[in-house]
C-alpha cells in the first residue's frame, strides 16, 4: 500500500471509536445537507448527495436523520445555513495540513482552529499557503468481501471508468480517481452491487513529508486526531508520512 493508504489505515482503527461518540453521524448529516444544497434533494440527479446518503446508509444512519438533512439542504427545514470553510497550516516538522470544515458560525470554527494549532506549537497559514501541495480526487471506501482489487478493476474498465490507483490491503480497498470521474466510479460500484464505506472528494498531497522521528510523528497525529475531533470539521488532510520503522511502531500502539 502507498504510504498515504498506509496512514489511512491507522486513522481507520479510530472508526469504531468515533461512531459511538456521534461525531462519525454529525459529519455524514452536514454531508448530506450541503450536498442537498448544492445540487437540489433528489439523489438520482445530485451524485454527491446519493453518494452521501449511500455512506450514511452504510454507517446505519437512521433513516429520519437522513430525511431530515436533506430537508435542511433544501430548506424544506429550519436551521442556520452551514457554510463550506477551509484552513491551511503546518504541522511539526513542516508537514502541510489542510482542514475542512462546515460551520454556521465562521467565527467559532476559526476560533477552535486557532486553538488548536496553538496547543500544539503550530500556527495556521493564509489561505493557499499549503493547498498548491494538494490535487483533488475521487476517493471510495471499500470493505470485506468485494476489497478484492482483480473485481474492483474489472468492475472499472468494464465501465470505462478513469480510476488512477486501487490499493487493496487488511480487508480494504481504497479506489482513487481523478474527481471529475466521481459519478462514474459512483455509478460502476453501484451497479455492480458493491458497498461503498466511504466516497468524497477528497485533497491527497503530491508528495509526502517523510517523518523519521517517532516523537514528532506522534505530535502530528496527535495534532491531526485533535482537529478531527472539533465540531465543525468534516476532514483533515496532510502530507504526512512515515519511515517504515516509524510506522511499525505506530502501528503497535
Amino acid at each position: 500500500m502507498s504510504g498515504h493508504n498506509k496512514w489511512s489505515s491507522i486513522k481507520h482503527k479510530k472508526g469504531a471509536a468515533d461512531a459511538r461518540r456521534g461525531k462519525l453521524f454529525s459529519r455524514l448529516a452536514k454531508e448530506i445537507t450541503v450536498s442537498a444544497r448544492s445540487g437540489g434533494g433528489d439523489p438520482e440527479m445530485n451524485p454527491r448527495l446519493r453518494s452521501a446518503i449511500d455512506v450514511a446508509k452504510n454507517a446505519n444512519v437512521p433513516s429520519e436523520n437522513i430525511d431530515r438533512a436533506v430537508k435542511k439542504g433544501t430548506g424544506d427545514l429550519g436551521g442556520g445555513p452551514l457554510e463550506e470553510l477551509i484552513y491551511e497550516g503546518y504541522g511539526p516538522g513542516g508537514v502541510a495540513i489542510m482542514v475542512s470544515c462546515l460551520s454556521d458560525n465562521r467565527n467559532r470554527t476559526a476560533a477552535a482552529m486557532r486553538a488548536c494549532f496553538s496547543r500544539y506549537n503550530c500556527n495556521l497559514g493564509a489561505n493557499g499557503a499549503v493547498s498548491w501541495m494538494f490535487s483533488r480526487k475521487a476517493r471510495f471506501v471499500i470493505e470485506g468481501e468485494k476489497a478484492d482489487e482483480m473485481e474492483l478493476m474489472e468492475i472499472l474498465i468494464e465501465a470505462e471508468v478513469d480510476a488512477e490507483e486501487v490499493d487493496v490491503g487488511e480487508g480494504r480497498a481504497e479506489i482513487t480517481a481523478p474527481f471529475e470521474s466521481f459519478e462514474a466510479v459512483s455509478s460502476a460500484l453501484s451497479e455492480a452491487e458493491v458497498p461503498v464505506n466511504e466516497s468524497t472528494i477528497t485533497m491527497l498531497p503530491e508528495n509526502l513529508i517523510q517523518v523519521d522521528d517517532l516523537n514528532e510523528a506522534r505530535q502530528n497525529i496527535r495534532l491531526i486526531e485533535a482537529l478531527e475531533e472539533e465540531e465543525d470539521v468534516q476532514a483533515v488532510y496532510s502530507s504526512l508520512g512515515f519511515s517504515d520503522e516509524v510506522l511499525e511502531a505506530l502501528s503497535n500502539e
